[in-house]
């Protein structure tokens, strides 16, 4: 468990709770999640001491779930939001094993797609969160913040305002990282989308992997749900920080804490929008195909006609001279044989030259 103290442009780690809110900025707790157990009470010490109330069960719970979807949920005192991050490669490969982190064959990126839940409790002077194991996201952001104080160290209090202000700042902060690493991710999704689509209308596209494409469509049926989860998550924090009292803080913070919750919620809703767009042509690519694959079937069922037509009358003219009888046309004379084998090639020949000019023989592309 790290104790991080936000001042006025600058920041301190903490080796205790201490036992009161900050004279000005507020206190970050995070923690592990394999640690929640353990350091409960003093979790619920320093919610008492600092934020004004305990942490309720049901939310204690709900923050040890490691399996928890987005939600929101508040009381009186502070407010509870889940939020499911993106797994990094290193966790893939835990739990997936590294043969199929490593995995390169088409649409591999859509069955790696893992996620992990993170809890924050935001009262008004403290901030609580809970991490996954070895999650680097309060490491990273703690890392931010040093090198901003210190690149502002002897500045203005101006060029300080990189710091986040109040707890819901670092927590929309933190979200809007979280909800960025999905805009990135949605480029590798496209770009192997795209690459399966190309392959899928080609030549050889009967050989395409299907099972492949049931995956992905999998991934991105969770993908939605869980972006639906957190748009609904964000939407709903959002609504319950408008119906706030307006003396609760200063204008300018206030509208700069809606400016960045909006654009959170903006940028889960492009998300949405996009795994939408990938679904769909999946599906198109899929309709695609078949008709292509039904083209072409129509095309040499043609041609097979055409051919069977040309044969035909041929077929007719041998049967018909073929028949056991004493006497037929041609078959007494020297030359027959020539005369009917000419009108044979020349009622082939005719054949063919009518079903070419209707295009019944077209060359397929």
């Amino acid at each position: 468990m790290q104790i991080v103290e936000f001042g006025t442009g600058t920041l301190r780690f903490l080796e205790q709770i201490p036992t009161g809110a900050p004279e000005s900025g507020f206190l970050w707790i995070y923690l592990d999640r394999e640690e929640l157990a353990d350091k409960l009470p003093q979790l619920q010490q320093a919610a008492q001491a600092i934020g004004g109330s305990t942490l309720l069960d049901l939310h204690v719970k709900d923050m040890g779930n490691p399996a928890h979807p987005s939600h929101y949920d508040y009381t009186s005192i502070y407010d509870l939001v889940i939020f499911r991050r993106l797994a990094t490669e290193q966790e893939v490969r835990v739990e997936l094993g590294e043969d199929v982190a490593n995995d390169d064959r088409p649409l591999a990126a859509f069955g790696r797609v893992r996620t992990r839940a993170l809890a924050f409790v935001v009262f008004d002077r403290l901030l609580v969160t809970v991490h996954p194991s070895g999650c680097q996201s309060a490491r990273s952001f703690i890392q931010r913040y040093l090198g901003d104080v210190v690149y502002s160290e002897g500045l203005s209090a101006a060029a300080r305002s990189r710091l986040p202000s109040s707890p819901a700042d670092l927590m929309l902060r933190m979200v809007n990282v979280m909800v960025d690493s999905y805009l990135e991710l949605r480029r590798a999704l496209s770009a192997e989308m795209d690459d399966w689509q190309q392959g899928l209308l080609g030549p050889d596209g009967g050989a395409a992997d299907w099972g492949a494409l049931m995956t992905a469509r999998n991934a991105l049926h969770t993908l939605e749900d869980l972006c639906e989860e957190q748009n609904d998550a964000m939407q709903e924090w959002l609504d319950t920080q408008r119906e706030l009292p307006y003396g609760s803080m200063t204008q300018a913070e206030r509208d700069g804490l809606m400016a960045r919750a909006r654009d959170v919620v903006e940028h889960i809703q492009r998300v949405v929008h996009h795994v939408r767009r990938m679904e769909s042509g999946a599906e198109s690519a899929v309709q695609i195909h078949f008709s292509a694959q039904g083209h072409r079937m129509n095309e040499i069922m043609r041609t097979l006609t055409a051919l069977t037509a040309i044969f035909l009358p041929l077929n007719l003219i041998a049967g018909v001279f073929g028949m056991n009888f004493d006497y037929l046309p041609f078959t007494k004379e020297q030359a027959g044989v020539f005369w009917i084998v000419g009108a044979m090639a020349f009622i082939a020949v005719a054949l063919v030259l009518v079903f070419r000019r209707k295009r019944y023989l077209a060359r397929t592309r």
